[in-house]
């Protein structure tokens, strides 16, 4: 006689609302189900080859997430971190401890709220936006970032690290994946070799301003009071550890 398990799930609501997916998309709904943590995926979260591939994250996700046609490298950054706090609530509580300036901070993570932006730009699920750089006569255009941007982008600045250890490109890699279109221009290789060149760095911080304005994501920052009685601000950080409260 076989015994039948039920397994709790709860809906997260995405910051994007699912805006910026294609209407065919399981994301377009602006949901996620998710499963709650069980033994197996903590066995995910030791799993010493994945925490060594930084691949852990990705792996505990795509357990949890119900709907496995949805796929997780087209998933917004932003959408992905919302994800990775209603797990870490779901599994462990709401509770999170975190050190800064020699003081322990209680977070408390259902307090997170996805970031304030005016969702009216975001037209015809078109996940392109234009600006017009204020101190150049040139026009880009931007997308809002996926998963699969941010590994592609991780990748690119470790290669140029191992070709050469100065070789700091965080900035200008992530640029290069952040536009896509210069003038008209789609061509990679035209978009490269104008941000190496031509973008002034006045400019390329229109861009990453213009970017954080738009980019729906939940807020890290997260406001207490320090030992003197002032309000202080810290962000939350996501690694390995914030799955293991009693580690």
């Amino acid at each position: 006689m076989s015994s039948k398990f039920s397994l709790p799930t709860e809906t997260v609501e995405l910051p994007s609302k699912g805006l910026l997916y294609p209407e065919d998309s399981p994301l377009s709904s602006g949901t996620i189900e998710m499963k709650y943590m069980t033994a197996k995926e903590e066995d995910i979260l030791s799993n010493t080859n994945y925490i060594v591939q930084g691949t852990v994250m990705d792996k505990l996700l795509q357990s949890l997430i119900v709907d496995k046609d949805i796929k997780l490298h087209e998933i917004l950054v932003g959408d992905k971190n919302a994800l990775l706090i209603a797990a870490r609530i779901l599994s462990y509580g709401k509770d999170y401890s975190v050190q800064y300036g020699g003081q322990n901070i209680n977070v408390d993570l259902s307090k997170l709220e996805h970031k304030v932006i005016d969702y009216s730009i975001f037209k015809d699920r078109n996940n392109s936006f234009q600006i017009n750089l204020p101190n150049t006569d040139n026009t880009v255009t931007i997308k809002i970032l996926n998963s699969a941007d941010e590994k592609a982008i991780s990748e690119e600045i470790e290669g140029n690290k191992k070709i050469q250890k100065e070789n700091q490109t965080s900035v200008s890699s992530r640029l290069k994946h952040l536009i896509t279109s210069v003038n008209g221009n789609t061509e990679k290789k035209d978009i490269r070799h104008f941000v190496d060149n031509f973008l002034l760095a006045k400019d390329a911080r229109v861009i990453r301003q213009f970017y954080e304005e738009i980019n729906p994501d939940i807020n890290l920052d997260y406001e207490f009071i320090n030992r003197n009685g002032g309000k202080e601000v810290v962000s939350v950080p996501i690694g390995i550890d914030f799955f293991w409260p009693d580690a």
